[in-house]
Parts: C-alpha cells; structure tokens; sequence
C-alpha cells in the first residue's frame, strides 16, 4: 500500500520522549491542535503527539487514511520512544496522586493474606496445592503423600525461577503416577512457553528445553511420554501436537496432528478416566476431536466424528462410553448425549440430559455413582446432581446474585463433589459436598483481613429494559449498606460483552477501596455474553454486535434515572473485547461518562480483522465477521471504535496495553489514543500507560498486580476530586 509524505520532519529523540516533550513543541503539527496541550492547568507538562504518516488501506474500493498505522512496528526506535513519552506524560500527570496510590496500594494488599494455601486436591497418591508467602510475588507448587499429615514436597518454587525476569510465568503438570513433572515458563508475556522436565524422585532436571509451545502438555500413562502443542511464531495460533520421549533431544520430537486450517486451533487433554487421550480443533462454530488409548502414546489418533460447521462440542469418559455435551439438531443450549466407545457416529448417540429451550447447559461432571450438572437458568448458575440410579436434585443457594461453580473433581470413584461459590459480597469459598447425604463442609473461604463483614454490603440484582424492547438486561449490583440512591454516589459499570463469556458476580477484596469510599459497583450482563443462554450470545455477534454497546448504555442510564448515579460520577470499565465495548460507547455518548478505563482494547476492529498474520483474527472471523466481505466491512467499520473517532468531547480516559500482548497488538491502544488526542476538542485527561515488559495480563507478580490497580483506582477517585492538573 503507498505510504505518504510525512507531514513535518521527525524531531522526534529519545531525550524529547524521555522528557515527555510533544513533537509540536519541536514545531511539527499532527490532525489538529490538541487543546489539552495548550491548558495552563497542564503545568508546562505536554501530551506527546505520535508523528503523522498517513497510511492508505483500501478495501472493496473504499480507501481508509490511517495516519498512525507506522506505530505496528514494534522493533522502530521511535515507536518505542513514543510509547516511553506518553508513559513519562502519564507518569507527570498522575504524579499528584503517588500518596494516594501508595495508601490504595497498601488497601489493598493489607486486605490479601499474603501466606496462603489453595485447597489440597488429591490426584492418585498425592495431595496437591501452591502456597504463597509473605514478601514473595509468586506461587510455590508443593503435594504430600498419602495424606495432609504427611512432610511437604515442593515441586515448583517459582519465586527462584522468576528472578532477573521483568515477566515470569510458570505452571507444572505432574505425570500419574507423580515421579516426573514439566513445567511451562513464559518471559515476555506472550504467551509463547519453554517446557521443561524434572524427576520428582530425584529432583533432577533433564536437560532438554522445548522452545515455541504453547503451554498446553498432558502426560501419557505410559508416564513418559508428554504431549505437548506448538504456536505459528507469526500469528501464534496453536496448530501442531507433538510427542516427545523423555531424555530425548526435542528435534526429534514427532509430529502427530496439525491442524492447517488457519481458522482452527489446536490442544490436548486426558479424559478424566484417564484412558483417553484427545486432540482438539476448535474454532468459534465448529470442534473436531481424535483420542488415543493413554497407554499407547505411539499408537494412532482416531477421529471421533468429522468436523461440521456450526456443530459444537466436548466429550469425556466414564466405563464403555464417551458422554458428549453437543448442540447437533438444534440444541442450541446445548444437551448431554452418550455413545458406545467403539461406535461414535451420530446414529449411535442416545439422549442422557435433552435440550430445554430455557436452561443453558454449561459442562458436566461424571463419576462413579453421579452425573453432575453446570447449567444456567434465568442468568443465573445452578449446580444438579443426578445419581445414575435413582433420583437427581439441584444444590441450593439462596443469593440474588452469586456464582456457584465446578472445581477441581478429578477422581471417579468418589461421592464427594467439590464445587466453588462466591457472590458480589460472599468471599470465594470452597466446599466438600456429599452427594449421598447431600450434606455440605466447608473446606475454605477467602480471609480477607482487617474486620471484612459482608453483612456491611447490599447486593442487588436489576433488570434494564433495552431499547429495543425485545429484552431486559441483567445488573448485578454491589454497595455498603446506608447509601441513599439520590444520583450522588459515584459508580462503576464493568461488562464485556463477547465470545459468549458470562461475567460473573464474583467477590473482590480489592473492589473494597471503592466501595468503602462510596461506590457502587455494577456488572451489566450484556448481550454477546452467554449469562441467559445461547441465543444471549448468537444477539450480540457479527451482524448483532451493537446490540452489545446499546445494551451496556441503556444500562448506565438505567442506573442513573433509578437514583444510583450520575453521568458527571458514572465510570466505565473494561478490557480487551471489552476494551472495544468502551470505545464503541465513548463514540455513542460520550456525555455519560466522567471517565473511562480501557484495557488492552481492541479498538482497530477492521484493520485487524484483515490482517490474517495477526494472533487470533483467522479463527474469529465467526465471531466478528470476515470484512473480506463487503457486508462485513460495512458493518464492523460503523463501529469500529478507531475509526469512528470524531472531533468532539470525550470523557476522561485511561487506556492500557502491554508491548508484547498476544491478544490485542499494543499499536491498537497507542493508535486509538494518538487519533483521539489529534482529534478531540475537550481538555479532559487522556492517559496511555504501556507496560513494557508484558503482555495481555499485565505485569507479572502479585505486587505488581496491587501497584496497577492502585494506579487505576487513584485515577478514579482523583477525577472525582478535580484537583489534578489536565
């Protein structure tokens, strides 16, 4: 594509970036005077401004002029310099709040229990859990044997392992009969692993190192053979299954499957029996599996049932069948069929759980005596066991909003159920339940220090009408008890709102810095999210996707007409997909928000979605559309949130990403926020904070999770201050 004559010369160093001095303070302009540039109230402090080189993209004869598209290169010394300067322009403007970011910090922290233990799960003979301690970022893997009296075994510590890292990230897998472990470790936030392999018996490490994995592995029962999957190093998609033996060199490692449709991705698992090995292909409308006898890794992969578009599904295995969670012939929430192992065509499928029109089925849990269920019903989760002889009833949990989740089951021959449940003011717990007796112990809830009662907080559920008249949109709603519901409280209003992902009404230790300072906290369960089942999610997709922006503005201004808030106190949240959420509904009404925080947006929905070399675009085509297709094109251009910015008032905003995201590129964030500041006509604050050593997640290490969201909290509540300089 023809690359225009920049419009001034590059004055642009690294000093001027490092003393966060804008280009137009070296005489250059970009689209437009920034007026927040030229606010006294700046203190001599300048945005930078990213150097204007218009890029033509034409598409179906339509031409787009990207005048930032040069920011995508991320090895250019000025791109980097550019991200350093708006990180050193942010840094000035907040520097105001470091007192208030340091007590939000210490909130928060002091809340945590920093010398913890996750549950013990038992796993053949071994107890497993991590542990964390005080003063130390991150987790240490450990089991006992036999029983929860017996000496610690620390598997993993990886606290040594992380050390002279900016970013670490590191998860074990154990083999079955526990005496070999790898272990997968990330260094740039990319997502992209190195395996390696211990013997637990002597605590030696193999010397072999496995390079460009993804981080998926599961052992064979031959308890020496790991499977593991591979990324394309371009578009890192998950495409290739490997065998490797333990000992030997990973060049020799064999490739079992590759999946070369660039719209599918690849992974491998066990069966909970443990008899199966499956490789997975999975793309937004369509899965395709193949299993292996466990204990014959050389043998052959089969293929349960060939791929068909639109058919979704996943199976496990208990005695002589595969039971499979399916929406063949309709089910579009989803039922439970089963099949002999050695018969898995359709035909010789039979009804366990059938399809109801208002229960969405979520997952299953199979063991010796009991099917449990996952379903939703009325946006809400619900647990149902079933014995396989006899009758079946539903856990109950009385709530207005809460979650009540599967957790770690993974042995067959046992009666007790372990499930996990928290609400918007309930802390996470997790409970031992009897299946028999149908009685409950509690194994753990979450401490949260400093006097926490949850009694102090109301939690509410609320349904908003959308404009389209055609439903009414869920909201879970958080406060401390005594708020008056007069429209002066300050509120924040997180969703996401795609890939069918329901956004549960969890509880946050953190979120308490804000509740206790006046907030409300509100999840709107928007359309595009599956909470009330498939056809939730079906109307806020491809041609429906901006039943998801409306959706989350009719909510926010639900929330002020009944008296919880106001637009000059209502603040927005959210991140990734849900980062293009806010960009969709600063464009469509930017007066109802004081400020908005926008995480790893993905804001540059076109450009991306055509670039088929990108992480994630092939295999999301059916979940935005293709806009190779003109109809497509069309459509997510009219809201595509960069390139719908337009020259008026914006709310106060503060935009994430990470340099070495995988999910979204750090250049569509950093592009959003340079056309918005060459664009705009209002002097509210608009900050990028580009966290250069990280990717999707964020930083690595528990204090450095605390220090980012202090730092977004402190950019909230100095908003409602209005103290800080513009």
């Amino acid at each position: 594509m023809p690359r225009a004559k920049a419009a001034c010369h590059d004055r642009f160093s690294l000093i001027a970036a490092l003393l966060a001095v804008s280009v137009q303070a070296a005489g250059c302009t970009g689209e437009g005077a920034d007026p927040a540039s030229e606010s006294p109230a700046d203190a001599g402090v300048a945005p930078p401004v990213a150097r204007v080189i218009p890029e033509q993209l034409e598409t179906h004869g339509h031409t787009r002029v990207d005048n930032y598209y040069w920011l995508n290169q991320r090895e250019n010394p000025e791109v980097i310099a550019y991200l350093e300067a708006e990180n050193g322009y942010t840094d000035a403007l907040m520097a105001h709040t470091e007192d208030l970011q340091a007590e939000l910090f210490e909130e928060i922290k002091g809340r945590i229990q920093q010398t913890d233990l996750s549950v013990p799960v038992r796993r053949g003979d071994f107890f497993y859990y991590s542990r964390t301690e005080e003063g130390r970022d991150y987790p240490i893997h450990a089991r006992k044997r036999g029983s929860l009296d017996a000496d610690e075994e620390v598997i993993l510590d990886v606290n040594p392992l992380a050390e002279g890292h900016d970013f670490y990230s590191a998860f074990p897998t154990v083999s079955s009969d526990g005496n070999l472990m790898a272990w997968a470790e990330d260094t740039r936030g990319r997502r992209i692993y190195t395996i390696r392999i211990r013997n637990l018996d002597t605590g030696e490490d193999y010397p072999e190192a496995i390079e460009g994995a993804s981080g998926n592995m599961v052992w064979a029962e031959d308890n020496r053979t790991l499977f593991y999957t591979r990324r394309d190093p371009g578009t890192l998609r998950s495409y290739q299954v490997y065998r490797h033996r333990v000992g030997a060199d990973p060049a020799d490692d064999v490739l079992v499957y590759q999946e070369d449709d660039e719209e599918f991705s690849s992974g491998i698992r066990k069966t909970k029996s443990k008899q199966y090995l499956v490789i997975s292909s999975s793309h937004t409308l369509a899965d395709e599996h193949r299993f292996l006898d466990a204990a014959n890794p050389e043998g052959e992969f089969t293929l349960f049932l060939p791929r068909e578009r639109g058919h979704e599904h996943r199976f496990d295995h208990f005695g002589d069948h595969f039971y499979i969670r399916t929406n063949l012939d309709g089910a579009e929430n989803f039922k439970l069929m089963r099949t002999p192992v050695d018969r898995t065509a359709t035909d010789n499928w039979e009804t366990v759980i059938p399809h109801r029109g208002d229960v969405f089925l979520q997952g299953f849990e199979l063991f010796r005596n009991y099917l449990v269920l996952s379903e939703r019903a009325g946006g809400l989760t619900r647990l149902r066991v079933r014995a396989w002889e006899g009758d079946e009833h539903q856990i109950a949990f009385d709530e207005p909003a809460y979650l009540a989740s599967l957790s770690a089951n993974p042995e067959l021959d046992t009666d007790i159920l372990r499930y996990g449940y928290t609400s918007l003011s309930a802390p996470r717990s997790v409970y031992d339940y009897d299946m028999s007796t149908r009685e409950r112990t509690l194994l753990k809830e979450d401490e949260v220090l400093g006097g926490y009662d949850r009694a102090d907080y109301v939690v509410e559920r609320l349904h908003a009408p959308a404009r389209d008249g055609a439903v009414e949109v869920p909201v879970s709603v958080v406060y401390r008890r005594g708020l008056e519901k007069d429209g002066d409280n300050p509120l924040l209003l997180y969703a996401y709102g795609s890939y069918g992902a329901s956004m549960e009404p969890t509880f946050s230790s953190t979120r308490l810095s804000l509740l206790d300072r006046g907030f409300v906290y509100a999840i709107a369960h928007i359309r595009g999210g599956q909470e009330l089942g498939r056809a939730w999610y079906e109307d806020g997709k491809m041609f429906n996707k901006k039943n998801t922006f409306t959706d989350y503005v009719d909510v926010a201004d639900y929330l002020v007409a009944e008296g919880y808030t106001s637009p000059e106190m209502l603040f927005a949240r959210g991140g990734s997909a849900g980062g293009l959420l806010m960009g969709a509904v600063v464009n469509m009404r930017p007066d109802l928000f004081r400020g908005v925080v926008a995480h790893v947006p993905f804001v540059d929905v076109v450009t991306t979605m055509l670039d088929e070399s990108i992480p994630l675009t092939t295999f999301e085509w059916d979940e935005w559309g293709n806009p190779a297709d003109l109809e497509s094109y069309r459509y997510m251009l009219s809201y595509s949130p960069y390139d719908q910015v337009e020259a008026k008032d914006y709310p106060n905003l503060l935009v994430t990403t990470g340099l070495h995201d995988s999910q979204v590129q750090y250049w569509e964030p950093a592009k959003w926020v340079a056309k918005l500041r060459a664009t705009k006509t209002d002097e509210n604050r608009l900050l990028l904070k580009t966290h250069m050593d990280a990717g999707h997640g964020g930083g690595s290490g528990r204090d450095r999770a605390y220090e980012e969201l202090a730092f977004e909290f402190a950019f909230i509540l100095d908003l409602l201050e209005e103290t800080a300089p513009r």
